[in-house]
């Protein structure tokens, strides 16, 4: 056991180095903050942001003279942004999962790591942390800015709704690249890896609205499977158990599949 673990972690070690040395990962982390900031700004001060509905709702109370409704803002712009970082991220993962294994196949050492007596679970899984690691290092400069607006909220913000939401979108990201590092183990072009990723959380991203078109089993099977549905249970601050195991399964499967991929890939080559 403590052999496999010193495997995994040396795989993790090794692939997080790379993305701290790598000039695309910097220029995805940027277009993410970029993209992240003028978003949660719009959402905030925009025309049509929390701040000026609630201040809009207010003067009309006021007009009417009647009490103004109460306006839960910290929570609507919580769900509210964190519904786009989750449609930004469907563009934005695909390309960090493209190279996990195409760039090994295309320097051809692809095949040393899988005739290596580690483990390929250990090495997907390995792969897998220091990309979910990378993801996370972009998402906790979000909190710092969203620490100082919740701070001016009256009543406070709860805390464990906003870690809550913000774990559904590592969960979401962990599930997308995780299958990406499937598809990225089958082609040595990242880009047709990134393609074919985005391709396929797409489909799993809207799957929910297709499911609507059939009735019955079929309809509540496909709705199930939906990204989107079980991603907007924790963003709502609902923690459904058959959220987390939806995303659990498709963490485990694009494990399963990428060390099956490489097995196949040994036994080719052998």
């Amino acid at each position: 056991m403590r052999v496999i673990i010193a495997n995994i972690l040396a795989i993790y070690q090794r692939e997080l180095r790379s993305y701290f040395a790598s000039p695309l990962a910097y220029v995805v982390a940027g277009i993410f903050w970029l993209l992240a900031g003028i978003f949660y700004t719009a959402l905030l001060l925009g025309p049509d942001g929390v701040i000026q509905r609630a201040a809009l709702i207010d003067l009309q109370s006021q007009q009417l003279g009647v009490p103004a409704p109460p306006v839960d803002a910290p929570t609507i712009l919580l769900r509210f942004f964190l519904e786009a970082l989750g449609f930004i991220s469907i563009f934005i993962l695909p390309v960090l999962s493209m190279g996990l294994y195409a760039e090994e196949r295309k320097r051809g050492t692809l095949e040393l790591l899988a005739t290596s007596p580690i483990t390929n679970w250990a090495v997907a899984l390995g792969k897998l942390l220091a990309v979910v690691t990378f993801f996370l290092t972009m998402v906790l400069p979000l909190l710092l800015y969203q620490a100082i607006a919740y701070a001016a909220t009256n009543p406070p913000m709860s805390v464990a709704i906003v870690l809550l939401g913000h774990f559904g979108l590592i969960l979401l990201a962990a599930s997308i690249l995780s299958l990406g590092m499937f598809i990225s183990s089958l082609t040595d072009s990242t880009i047709l890896a990134a393609i074919f990723t985005f391709a396929l959380v797409l489909l799993l991203w809207m799957i929910d609205s297709l499911s609507k078109s059939f009735s019955g089993p079929l309809g509540n099977i496909l709705g199930h499977l939906s990204l989107l549905k079980h991603y907007g249970n924790l963003t709502q601050g609902i923690l459904d158990t058959s959220s987390l195991i939806l995303f659990a399964s498709y963490i485990i499967l694009g494990l399963f599949l990428t060390a099956q991929s490489i097995e196949a890939f040994k036994f080719q080559r052998s």
